[in-house]
């Protein structure tokens, strides 16, 4: 029986990839975007996709547009919460208008979008909800400081999720991908910080640089994403974790190589035995 897939932010980007993916394998997309008129006329019609307004920040909106899929379909088997944005910036540099923004859709507006779906996935006894997340979601690094804080985030709803779920037929997965040739570092899915101090040039700068010169030069291919994704929903026992792309496996395997040195340094004084008795 083809799956029904509920995928946010799927007017561009990793999320339009998804839908293609999905519908290609012969499943049916519930194609959640902002402006469903334009997003509906940018791309074929296809029998198999709908589209739903949506804007992940209001809970009203998710709750409407995922009661809209059930009358439609009659159930949603994959939540993939895709929508968000990245924040250039050092975390000294981020105002707190900047951060709440950004938290409110990475995270505020995935737990919406989750608490609208899982009751019509508890009601069927089954469903996957695959958060995407990021390398930097396991790792942060220089500039990405504040984005990476919302995706450590999603990952650990993402672990909850999936201990909590799984009693109940559904499975949670959280997808880490590395850089892969989307829009992430065009205008639309990256902001700025307002405001750059010079003592941040040789770090936070170097990355400023670095995202100047890398929109569509990023390594990873999203259609082969988009796949690794199929063979996750497909998968008897998936995952609740998974790296995708080298560069993100490179990322999970040093510091995972890091905290074990860390471990190994202060264990002796660290490691506290408590009260005694």
């Amino acid at each position: 029986m083809a799956k029904v897939w509920f995928i946010t932010g799927a007017s561009r980007g990793l999320g339009q990839v998804i839908a293609e993916a999905a519908l290609a394998a012969g499943d049916v997309v519930v194609a959640a975007v902002r402006d469903p008129e334009r997003a509906a006329a940018a791309v074929p019609e296809h029998p198999r996709r709908m589209f739903v307004r949506l804007d992940v920040r209001d809970e009203a909106q998710a709750q409407a547009a995922a009661m809209a899929a059930v009358e439609r379909f009659g159930r949603i088997d994959v939540l993939v919460n895709n929508a968000g944005y990245g924040l250039l910036g050092a975390i000294e540099e981020g105002a707190a208008d900047e951060v709440e923004a950004l938290f409110q859709t990475n995270v505020f507006g995935l737990l919406a979008v989750t608490r609208a779906v899982l009751p019509y996935m508890r009601r069927q006894g089954s469903g996957h909800v695959l958060n995407i997340s990021s390398l930097g979601g396991y790792a942060s690094s220089s500039g990405w400081g504040l984005y990476c804080a919302t995706k450590f985030a999603v990952e650990g709803i993402t672990e909850a999720l999936a201990q909590e779920l799984a009693p109940l037929g559904i499975h949670a997965t959280v997808i880490e991908p590395g850089f892969f040739r989307t829009e992430f570092l065009a205008g639309g899915s990256l902001g700025r910080v307002r405001r750059e101090i010079g003592d941040y040039a040789a770090t936070v700068g170097a990355v400023r640089e670095f995202a100047n010169g890398h929109d569509g030069a990023q390594p990873g291919d999203p259609k082969q994403l988009a796949q690794v994704i199929l063979q996750v929903v497909a998968a008897a026992r998936p995952p609740v974790r998974v790296p995708v792309g080298a560069d993100a496996f490179a990322r999970v395997e040093a510091k995972h190589a890091a905290v074990e040195a860390e471990l190994a340094q202060w264990r002796e004084v660290a490691a506290v035995r408590g009260f005694a008795g």
